[in-house]
């Protein structure tokens, strides 16, 4: 499960917000759009594609059970 903490942090007299992400892998850092990285550019897109995957899985699985639903209702509906 992915959650998102905000934490800001006061630095040079600048005031940053960093979002945590919290994931079943690991924890990672990541401040606010106009002070991104490469890297935390990399991280965040890597975690929507994961997301995005994780969520295709679950769609397929609902259709599989849906069709297998209407399968058993088909055949309880002959009897």
């Amino acid at each position: 499960m992915k959650k998102w903490k905000s934490h800001k942090h006061n630095r040079r007299r600048r005031r940053e917000t960093w979002w945590k992400i919290v994931t079943t892998t690991g924890d990672r850092d990541v401040v606010d759009k106009c002070h991104f990285t490469s890297e935390s550019a990399r991280i965040l897109i890597g975690e929507i594609m994961g997301s995005n995957r994780d969520l295709e899985n679950i769609k397929q699985n609902i259709n599989d059970v849906q069709n297998k639903m209407k399968n058993i209702i088909d055949v309880l509906g002959r009897i």
